[in-house]
């Protein structure tokens, strides 16, 4: 008879065998699966070495054309602003100071002048603001002598006055004096919406408004509205407008973005896309000249775009 010791050595047995056969399986097949590992990893660590190869001479490529293009920045721009001003509007704050500094530098070499530069908060296109704007402009403190669009719209409202105000009429009208210029300021830093952020502020003939990233929640878009809405006045008030920032910018919610997807505003207003760049910046300045002669293009290097405007040709 068959009694339970020999069922215990037989299970013994089979789990040995299993065992044996586990270990003998294994010791087969690690020796190539090993090799075949340390070849994916020799493959990877030489992809790795010529990436880090390629992006290094991609920097350096991208450090000779931003030196190449800060040396002729000069020669390419050379009185396209001669005896013109500028206003520096920086609409959120993720635009950098060192961008307003930059960029009042190459209007110099344009032989231009900043006339002044302001940055919107985060409350200028903030819908919950609009009522306090709306009361402002429509109350007894703005100055005298301005006609207001007939409207509701607080962001409409608010941005013609500040284009009258701020922008020297194209048709050579009379600009807005010292007085006006420094209480539509005043009231609106008292609303905390914008801030001056240079000494002085004087009406200027062209506007270069700032931006970078884009907006974001469900307010996205009525906030871009009001930031359009003052890119708009501040064109027609002046002798033109050019909106100018990053790639994210030029995406969804992003102020670019807004005005390249408007055939009216796109036909009114230039915007440039890599303003971070000297390209960017000698585009922008370009672009400002071009506004003055009544072309606008998008520049850049997003989808649709051209890579810098036009240069004027040399007088002979």
């Amino acid at each position: 008879m068959i009694d339970f010791r020999y069922h215990l050595v037989s299970l013994i047995a089979v789990f040995l065998a299993v065992a044996l056969g586990i270990v003998i399986g294994t010791t087969a097949l690690n020796e190539p699966i090993l090799a075949d590992i340390e070849n994916q990893v020799a493959d990877l660590e030489q992809d790795k070495r010529a990436l880090e190869d390629r992006t290094q001479l991609l920097q350096t490529q991208l450090d000779t054309a931003d030196s190449f293009e800060q040396a002729v920045a000069p020669a390419l721009v050379a009185d396209a602003l001669a005896g013109r001003s500028v206003l520096l509007v920086s609409a959120n704050e993720d635009v950098a100071p060192e961008l307003v500094e930059q960029m009042t530098a190459i209007v110099a070499e344009a032989g231009g002048t900043v006339n002044g530069a302001i940055s919107l908060r985060p409350e200028y296109s903030d819908p919950s603001s609009a009522s306090g704007l709306q009361n402002y402009v429509t109350g007894p403190g703005r100055p005298a002598g301005l006609q207001l669009p007939e409207t509701d719209d607080a962001g409409e409202l608010v941005a013609s006055l500040i284009g009258q105000v701020l922008m020297k009429p194209a048709g050579g009208g009379a600009a807005a004096d010292a007085t006006a210029v420094s209480s539509v300021l005043a009231g609106l830093t008292a609303l905390d919406v914008l801030s001056q952020d240079s000494d002085t502020v004087a009406p200027a003939d062209y506007a270069v408004v700032l931006t970078a990233g884009a907006f974001t929640g469900d307010d996205a878009a009525e906030r871009n509205d009001t930031l359009v809405e003052l890119v708009s006045a501040l064109d027609t008030a002046g002798s033109g407008a050019v909106v100018a920032g990053d790639a994210a910018a030029a995406g969804e919610n992003g102020l670019i973005g807004a005005v390249r997807s408007d055939p009216t505003l796109s036909a009114a207003i230039s915007t440039v896309d890599n303003v971070g760049t000297p390209a960017g910046r000698i585009s922008t300045v370009l672009a400002l000249g071009r506004e003055g002669e009544g072309t606008s293009g998008a520049y850049g290097t997003g989808e649709g775009t051209q890579p810098v405007p036009p240069v004027p040709a040399a007088a002979p």
